[in-house]
Order: structure tokens, then C-alpha cells, then sequence
């Protein structure tokens, strides 16, 4: 019978990120987004004075589909409702 070390099975094993090789590797990442940053600076910060327009023609088409605002044309669905979804009584 043979005896074999397992040590090293007993430690636990740390992440990618916290190695050696994946330190180096958001270290690099890190200088290269910097470099993109400074160098493409005046892009960037035009394209933020699009954003704000851009996002409120966005949120506006997409976040009105739980206003009910869906069933326009159909009948039945005019007036005034109440907080429970019924229509009030006219």
C-alpha cells in the first residue's frame, strides 16, 4: 500500500482574479481603459449630450406598456376607472 500527500487538495483554491496572472491581467486592464479614456475623452463626453434625449424617447416607448396605453381603439374601454380597474359610473 502506497501512501500519497494530499496537502495541497486540502487548501482551498482562491479565484482567478486573486492570482498572480489575474492581477496582472486587471492591472493591464486597468492602464488600457485609462489610455482609452484620455485619449478618446472628447468622444466620450459628446456622446453623454446625446444620451439624456436618447434615453427619454426610450424609457417613454417602453415603460408605457403597463399604463394600459396598449388598448387604444378598442371599445368598451372609455372612461374614467377606479382604483380596483372598474369604470366608475358616469
Amino acid at each position: 500500500m502506497s501512501m500519497h500527500d494530499h496537502t495541497d487538495h486540502d487548501q482551498p483554491q482562491g479565484s482567478f482574479l486573486t492570482s498572480r496572472a489575474g492581477l496582472v491581467l486587471l492591472g493591464f486592464l486597468a492602464i488600457g481603459g485609462f489610455l482609452l479614456f484620455t485619449e478618446h475623452r472628447a468622444h466620450v463626453l459628446g456622446a453623454l449630450f446625446y444620451l439624456l434625449p436618447l434615453g427619454c424617447v426610450f424609457m417613454h416607448f417602453f415603460m408605457h406598456r403597463g399604463h394600459g396605453h396598449g388598448g387604444h381603439g378598442h371599445g368598451g374601454h372609455s372612461g374614467p376607472r377606479n382604483h380596483s380597474g372598474e369604470r366608475n359610473p358616469s
